[in-house]
């Protein structure tokens, strides 16, 4: 009766990486706010900048708050979070209301990534934590992209895009729902989480160091695509926002293939060996994507990013705790804060885009590339 109870409470679980993938809505979002409000790229990109700016301030703080009051209601708190910041738009759509709302987003997102994958182990056995962990990561990449699908044909069939927002709310809502009535055995022992002065000392290790500055690249090269992909196809060729839209879901659709067919290699090929290949690929569909005019062809090389990205982060966190196991508190907060890279690199490449193209602001997605090729180097020389 026991493993039955453990089976079903699973479920809610799993589900609830789905509403985790929802904070990935920003990219698309943030090419509508932009045409509705006649912002440039800069002031655009201030929206994925709330979203992810939140993981350098509350991930260890949510590690002492799992401690306080455990990891079901963590999640449940970040899962009301994230409806209050989803129905925001629907009473009041101005820019700086939006950005307020995604910076809830952010908040609530941050929460829920810090307390999810804790809270599967309370339901899950440990020979079957790792195959949970990548399921969890599938279902997230899925509402990934989902989400410029769902926004194309509500802006397509209604002409309002922001029909996305009630339909997420509707699911997170379903997911707190589902988790309140479904026991949830509590964790045995609430486990320390490290502080600030703790995670960063890590920063003095190179290794580390440069486990964590790739982090902070991976998660921007992943929301500047996210952000500046519709408009890169917009610019290059003369196609409505609705469809130039579609390249995000194109590209998280390869995301999803690479995890699931990741999960599989990674159990034959090691980690660094893949690492390399994956950003090898990456640097180069990359690099022809930049030279190319025909959308076709950009589109193949957009599906090839998706499968270059799809399994680093999981690599770069496997070996940086490889790198210090009987720190593993420490380096997994200071990892998670790195997340916050997905506020990065989109300013950046906003600026850039206002004194040249899109096409100059995915030349920094280019350099961030090359760095995780030579880092990927790195780790496999120091093995």
């Amino acid at each position: 009766m026991k493993n039955n109870k453990s089976n079903l409470a699973v479920l809610p679980v799993l589900f609830g990486f789905f509403i985790m993938g929802f904070a990935d809505v920003v990219g698309i979002s943030t090419s509508y706010v932009k045409q509705d409000f006649h912002l440039s790229d800069s002031l655009a990109n201030l929206l994925p900048m709330m979203v992810f700016l939140w993981f350098a301030v509350f991930s260890v703080p949510t590690g002492l708050l799992m401690n306080s009051i455990g990891r079901k209601k963590t999640v449940l708190l970040s899962l009301a979070i994230t409806f209050i910041a989803l129905i925001i738009p629907l009473i009041a759509y101005r820019f700086s209301v939006i950005l307020f709302a995604f910076a809830l987003l952010g908040i609530g997102n941050t929460i829920i990534q810090v307390s999810l994958n804790p809270l599967l182990t309370n339901v899950v056995s440990d020979e079957k934590l790792t195959s949970s962990l990548t399921l969890g990561q599938f279902v997230k990449a899925i509402a990934s992209f989902s989400g410029p699908i769902i926004t194309g044909l509500a802006f397509g069939s209604f002409g309002n895009w922001k029909l996305i927002f009630p339909i997420f709310a509707v699911v997170t809502l379903i997911s707190g729902l589902w988790l309140v009535l479904t026991p949830i055995p509590k964790e045995k022992q609430e486990v320390a989480t490290s502080g600030f002065v703790e995670s960063f000392s890590l920063l003095k290790d190179p290794v580390i160091l440069m486990l964590f500055i790739g982090i902070v690249l991976l998660v921007g090269i992943d929301v500047g695509l996210n952000t500046a992909l519709p408009k890169f196809l917009m610019e290059r060729s003369d196609i409505p926002i609705e469809k130039a839209g579609l390249a995000t879901s194109l590209y998280f659709a390869a995301r999803t293939i690479g995890t699931f067919v990741g999960a599989i290699l990674l159990m034959k090929v090691s980690g660094r060996k893949f690492y390399i290949g994956s950003m090898i690929l990456g640097t180069v569909a990359m690099f022809v994507l930049l030279v190319l005019s025909n959308i076709w062809g950009i589109l193949v090389m957009v599906f090839l990013l998706g499968l270059a990205i799809a399994n680093v982060f999981p690599i770069i966190f496997s070996a940086a705790l490889k790198k210090e196991p009987q720190r593993a508190n420490e380096v997994s907060g200071l990892l998670i804060m790195g997340v916050a890279g997905g506020a990065v690199l989109p300013p950046i490449m906003g600026v850039v885009a206002d004194y040249s193209s899109q096409t100059g602001a995915m030349l920094v997605l280019l350099l961030a590339l090359i760095y995780l090729l030579f880092s990927a180097f790195k780790m496999q020389r120091d093995k």
